[in-house]
Order: structure tokens, then C-alpha cells, then sequence
């Protein structure tokens, strides 16, 4: 499995407006933003060097972010970008790794994400994304 970087840590936040005032208090600016309807979420991206901050705000109260600001807010998981998804997926499951997606779906920007349980990341959320093919 070729990993090529961190690509972005996601944040769970109650409000996207309130959390980027506070994130460009600190110098960093909106890069882009996204209705991910099938996460039911709004995703802002901040790029810090390399990598970006992900701000993730619920927009369905039955949503996997609602769920998790219910019991706490901050970091939500760490994702790793991958060169061949469906490669990592079938190497991390054969080691037997715990996946919550065993086939890619459609994450923001269009990219193909699947998420490894945290019970195989010592108590952390990863997501694997393979960029577009341009």
C-alpha cells in the first residue's frame, strides 16, 4: 500500500461560520467548501502547508457528525491519502484490519474515501482518499 501524505484532519464543529472566524484569527483561510450530501455534513477545507484542516458541520441531526458532537467536538479522524484505494482496502482487510467501508464512496470534491474502524487505529477515525484522476 503506497500511503502519499496526510492529507487532511477533520474537526467536528457545531458551527462552521464560528469556527473559521477562529481559524482565520490565527492566519488560515477557507480554501473551499462543500455540501457532502451523502455524509449529510458541510465540509470546509483550510490548507496548512501540505495538508489542510477539514471543518465538518452537521447538516442532519441524523448525521455521523451530529452523533459524534453529541458526546464531544474536536478531532474527528486523520486522512491518509493513498495512491490505490481498492489496493489498500484489500491489503488492510487481508492483515485483518477492521474497515467500516469495504468498497470506496464519493466523499467532498468528488474523491473516493473509505474509513478504517477505530478499533484497528488505536481508538482513531482513518480515512483513506485517492484523489481524482485528472
Amino acid at each position: 500500500m503506497k500511503l502519499i501524505r496526510v492529507d487532511h484532519l477533520g474537526i467536528a464543529v457545531p458551527s462552521i461560520g464560528a469556527a473559521v472566524k477562529a481559524y482565520e484569527a490565527l492566519g488560515l483561510s477557507v480554501e473551499s467548501v462543500h455540501d457532502v450530501e451523502t455524509e449529510k455534513v458541510k465540509a470546509a477545507f483550510l490548507r496548512v502547508g501540505e495538508t489542510r484542516l477539514e471543518l465538518l458541520e452537521a447538516t442532519d441531526p441524523a448525521s455521523p457528525i451530529a452523533k459524534f458532537l453529541e458526546k464531544r467536538s474536536g478531532l474527528h479522524h486523520v486522512c491518509v491519502l493513498v495512491a490505490d484505494i481498492e489496493g489498500a482496502l484489500r491489503e488492510l482487510k487481508a492483515k485483518g484490519v477492521e474497515l467500516i467501508d469495504e468498497t470506496p464512496r464519493i466523499g467532498a470534491g468528488g474523491c473516493r474515501v473509505a474509513f478504517v474502524h477505530p478499533r484497528s487505529a488505536a481508538g482513531v477515525l482513518v480515512e483513506l482518499k485517492q484523489e481524482e484522476k485528472r
